[in-house]
């Protein structure tokens, strides 16, 4: 799947990826409001990245971990780029949101990767494991009072599949420490539970 996003064209991409209600994020545009997206490496992300862009009103954004491996860094940056999706580097988030306040995005965060720093990690349970969890999901959309929606890729049949986004915390500013992050947890859990084969399960 990786691959084949190299060369998957506009109308392939229409093809196999569905948004069933990209009206839930466009919502948020219309309101003028940028958004905060939840997610993980479940089913086809790749074909995801490629996707997104067309799909809704705001410049849509990934914050990703850059490769060790230059040629490679680069590659992964153009590939999942071509349509439209911005890929910024995990160390240049906050310049990022800065940058771009006065337009509306959707910034995509993938939740389950093992933290850098353990110490600045939120902690839970997670598929019955005592687990650090990524924070900046959480941090940025209580910055920003940006909206937080839940990202649950579905596989259709072989190389199609379906995009169904979830209203997760419409208004940040109302949570709790922990609330946000628990809440895109959870719904990564249930999305696994229920189909676990789809899950990358070496994050």
């Amino acid at each position: 799947e990786s691959l084949k996003v190299f060369t998957i064209s506009k109308r392939e991409v229409d093809e196999r990826m569905k948004f069933l209600n990209p009206e839930l994020i466009n919502r948020y545009f219309d309101e003028g409001k940028s958004v905060i997206m939840a997610g993980g490496h479940y089913n086809n992300w790749e074909l995801f990245a490629v996707a997104i862009d067309q799909a809704v009103k705001h410049q849509s954004i990934a914050i990703y971990k850059p490769l060790s491996n230059k040629f490679f860094d680069e590659k992964m940056r153009a590939t999942r780029g071509k349509y439209g999706l911005e890929m910024i580097s995990i160390k240049e988030v906050k310049p990022v949101f800065e940058k771009y306040q006065s337009k509306l995005t959707l910034t995509i965060f993938g939740t389950d990767q093992s933290p850098g720093k353990v110490k600045n990690a939120y902690w839970t349970r997670f598929l019955n494991q005592d687990t650090a969890v990524l924070y900046g999901t959480e941090k940025y959309a209580k910055e920003y009072n940006y909206p937080v929606v839940f990202c649950c890729i579905h596989k259709i049949s072989r190389g199609h599949y379906s995009i169904e986004f979830r209203d997760l915390i419409p208004d940040p500013s109302k949570t709790v420490y922990g609330e946000i992050t628990e809440a895109h947890t959870r719904m990564l859990e249930q999305d696994i539970l229920r189909k676990p084969e789809y899950w990358l399960w070496s994050h």
